[in-house]
C-alpha cells in the first residue's frame, strides 16, 4: 500500500487527487473523500492509508479551485454547487467508479451530500464529519468575510488566511510543515484566491441546506455522523437533529474536537470509520 498523487483531465478541467490502493484483490467498494473550505485533499493524509490497509481503495480529490486542481476563472467555471456536482460527476466517471462509500467534511463537503442525493444508486454508505447539514447552518464570519466586496478580494490573496481559518476552526495549532502544504497554492498563483472568493460567494448555502435537510429524510442507506464537539461554526445540535430525522444514521460525538476532525484526531475517527466502511461490502 502507498499514498500516491495523480492528475487527470476531465471535460477540460484538471483534477489533482491522492489515492491509497490496497495490496492484492479486495471485495470492498472504494471510498471517495471530499474536503471543505479552505482545505485540500491533504487533510485526509492519515485517513487514506488506514483505509487501504483494511483493503479499501481510497480517493481524495482537491476540489476544482483548490489545492493542486485547476483554478479556472469564474467565466469558465461558475463555482456553484451545481457546477461542482457536474464536475464531480465527470471525475467519478473518469475513474470508472460505479458505486462507492462517501466521506465528506466541511463547507463544500455539503456539495458531496447534494451529489449523493442526486446519485443515490452510486452511494453505498456515507460518513459526515462536521459538515453543514441543516437550514440552521450559517457561513461562519471567518469564512463569510472572505466573500465581502473589496475586502474579500484582498483577504483571499493572503496565504495566512489558511492558518487563521484551519487553526481557528480546529482550535488547535497545525504543524508548520502541514501549513506549508495548505499555503503553497496561494504562494504560487493568485487564481486560487479568486476561486476561493467565487466559491464563497456562490455557495448558495440556504438552498443547499434545504435540499439536504429534506432529501435525507427519505434516505435509506447507512450514515455515520462523526462530530467534533468544539466546532466553533457548526453546532452538534444540528447533527443530533439530522441523525434523529434519518432512518439509518448513527451520531458519534467527538470530545475536544473542532471543525476539521481529520486534521488532529484521525485515530479517533478511524475507530468508527473503518468498520463502518467495511459494511459497504455487504450493501
Amino acid at each position: 500500500m502507498s499514498l500516491t498523487e495523480h492528475q487527470i483531465t476531465v471535460d477540460s478541467l484538471e483534477w489533482f487527487y491522492r489515492e491509497s490502493s490496497p495490496i492484492g484483490r479486495t471485495d470492498l467498494l472504494p471510498v471517495v473523500l471530499l474536503h471543505g473550505l479552505v482545505s485540500q485533499s491533504y487533510s485526509w493524509r492519515n485517513i487514506l492509508p488506514a483505509l487501504a490497509n483494511q483493503g479499501t481503495r481510497a480517493i481524495a480529490p482537491d476540489w476544482i479551485g483548490s489545492g493542486s486542481s485547476a483554478k479556472p476563472e469564474k467565466r469558465d467555471f461558475a463555482y456553484t454547487p451545481d457546477a461542482y456536482i457536474t464536475a464531480l460527476e465527470g471525475f467519478i466517471k473518469a475513474l470508472e467508479i460505479e458505486r462507492f462509500s462517501l466521506v465528506v467534511q466541511g463547507f463544500l463537503g455539503s456539495v458531496g451530500l447534494q451529489y449523493a442525493l442526486r446519485h443515490p444508486e452510486q452511494i453505498a454508505n456515507t460518513a459526515i464529519l462536521n459538515t453543514p447539514i441543516s437550514t440552521a447552518a450559517k457561513l461562519p464570519w471567518k469564512i463569510k468575510q472572505m466573500g465581502l466586496p473589496l475586502a474579500g478580494e484582498v483577504m483571499t490573496q493572503d496565504p495566512l488566511l489558511v492558518d487563521r481559518t484551519l487553526e481557528g476552526g480546529s482550535r488547535y495549532r497545525i504543524e508548520d510543515k502541514d501549513l506549508d502544504v495548505y499555503r503553497k497554492p496561494f504562494l504560487k498563483t493568485s487564481s486560487v484566491g479568486r476561486a476561493l472568493l467565487a466559491s464563497i460567494r456562490n455557495l448558495q448555502l440556504e438552498k443547499a441546506m434545504t435540499e439536504i435537510e429534506s432529501g435525507f429524510k427519505e434516505w435509506q442507506q447507512p450514515i455515520l455522523i462523526q462530530w467534533g464537539m468544539i466546532d466553533p461554526w457548526l453546532s452538534v445540535d444540528t447533527a443530533q437533529k439530522f441523525a434523529d430525522s434519518v432512518a439509518n444514521a448513527e451520531l458519534v460525538k467527538l470530545n475536544n474536537v473542532g471543525h476539521y476532525p481529520q486534521e488532529h484526531y484521525h485515530k479517533t475517527i478511524l475507530e468508527d470509520l473503518l468498520p463502518f466502511i467495511r459494511r459497504s461490502e455487504s450493501n
